[in-house]
């Protein structure tokens, strides 16, 4: 990677991972890409290029692959799985029509691409407990169609046309610099800002429910060492389980209060959120991701909570 085009920079993801890969490659071009209403500020958008990168836009797209010379494109645009439930339509322009304007501007001018995936890919019918990179997958939100999906459409191109595509599942993201937009695993960040700031907490998300987890450097990591991985070892591309912790509310909520004495929380299950999370894996099996690229976590539950706490402490009060 040498010059970086970063669709959805001002994004939960986006906004760090542009900052991860200009410090990484100072004497590149990593442009920040963003969609009306969405532009960046602050130090992303003074240190380095930024565009107006809509991935429906392929001429506009296909102008800032040719002007910047870009080598590698990190594909984030996409409506999370709340939102996506309720504008559906919009969900599959946005990640599916979308995608083929990238892969065919990959395609003809060779650059390599980043399209994550997601627990949200798998359904009520794939194993929950240690779930196997390769499995049955049929989710039943539209968010979990987009990504099946994307992994099947990364696969074909690189089977067909050799473009170099690549892309990780990701869990729940935890962060605590840029808030969630609409993900059923949003909570998990929410929580920690409404104990910080001593509030109760009203978790969307019943008791009993696991989900995968894991924390933003973390996910950072994956998504720039699986693009640096040595080619010639991956049998798999589209796309990698990644895990790093797995709990329910009340296992958060008990973490969270070994710090913050005192912490309450109550729950108004969210029907359409709930749905979503009991149709998802309780933990990915990671195997194939550790022996093809050596991919490793760096945080677990308590390592996290100790971080997210002390950051929004600077951040908050």
């Amino acid at each position: 990677m040498k010059n970086v085009l970063v669709i959805g920079s001002t994004g939960q993801i986006g906004s760090e991972l542009t900052m991860k890969i200009r410090r990484m490659i100072p004497e590149g071009n990593v442009v920040a890409g963003y969609i009306k209403g969405a532009e960046p500020k602050g130090e992303l958008l003074e240190s380095g290029p930024s565009a107006e990168a809509d991935v429906c836009d392929g001429e506009r797209l296909l102008g800032i692959v040719k002007k910047y010379k870009i080598d590698t494109i990190y594909n984030l645009a996409a409506l999370l799985s709340a939102v996506a439930e309720k504008r559906p339509q919009l969900a599959w322009h946005i990640q599916i029509d979308g995608l083929m304007n990238i892969l065919e501007i990959a395609r003809e001018n060779g650059c390599a691409v980043f399209t994550p995936s997601s627990i949200g890919s798998f359904g009520p019918e794939t194993p929950r407990v240690n779930t196997p990179q390769d499995t049955i997958q049929r989710p039943r939100s539209m968010y979990g169609c987009t990504k099946v999906a994307t992994e099947l459409l990364s696969d074909y191109y690189f089977h067909k046309y050799g473009v170099d595509t690549r892309s990780v599942r990701f869990p729940g993201l935890i962060s605590n610099v840029t808030l969630p937009g609409g993900g059923t695993t949003d909570y998990a960040v929410e929580i920690y800002y409404a104990a910080v700031k001593g509030e109760e907490f009203v978790c969307p998300i019943a008791p009993g429910t696991f989900m995968d987890m894991m924390y933003m450097p973390d996910a950072l990591k994956a998504a720039v060492d699986i693009m640096n991985a040595d080619p010639s070892k991956l049998v798999h591309r589209n796309s990698f389980n990644i895990a790093s912790m797995s709990f329910d509310p009340e296992i958060l909520r008990a973490k969270i209060s070994e710090h913050i004495p005192g912490f309450r929380m109550r729950y108004e299950v969210d029907p359409v959120r709930q749905a979503i999370a009991e149709s998802w894996p309780d933990k990915m099996d990671d195997t194939c991701a550790r022996e093809e690229w050596d991919w490793r976590p760096s945080y677990d539950l308590e390592g996290m909570t100790a971080d997210m706490i002390s950051a929004l402490r600077k951040k908050l009060l």
